[in-house]
C-alpha cells in the first residue's frame, strides 16, 4: 500500500486525536509545545487512564518540571521486561527537560 505524505499526516492526526484530548484535559500546568508533544506521545503509548494516574502527571501539574522529566525513565518496560531501546528513548526525554 502506498499513501501520500498528506494522507499519512491525516491518518496520524486521526490516530493521536484521543491522546491530544487526554493531555488537554489532564495537564493543568503551563507547558511549551515540546512538552505538550512529549506528553501526547507518552499518553499515546500508555493510554489515558495510566497517564492520568501517573506520578509524572502529578509532578507536572504541581509545577515540578524537573521531577516530572525524571519520571520518564521509570517507563522503560513492555510486558514486564526492561527494553534497552525504550530505556534510551526515555533517558533522552528525561535529559531534554
Amino acid at each position: 500500500m502506498t499513501i501520500t505524505e498528506a494522507q499519512a499526516l491525516m491518518l496520524l492526526t486521526a490516530d493521536v486525536a484521543w491522546a491530544v484530548t487526554c493531555v488537554n484535559k489532564s495537564v493543568t500546568a503551563e507547558i511549551n509545545q515540546n512538552q505538550f508533544d512529549a506528553m501526547v506521545d507518552f499518553c499515546f503509548n500508555l493510554g489515558c487512564a495510566v497517564f492520568g494516574q501517573s506520578m509524572l502527571l502529578r509532578m507536572l501539574n504541581a509545577g515540578d518540571y524537573d521531577g516530572a522529566a525524571k519520571q520518564f525513565v521509570r517507563w522503560n518496560k513492555a510486558d514486564g521486561r526492561v527494553l534497552a531501546g525504550l530505556t534510551r528513548r526515555r533517558r533522552s526525554c528525561s535529559a531534554g527537560r
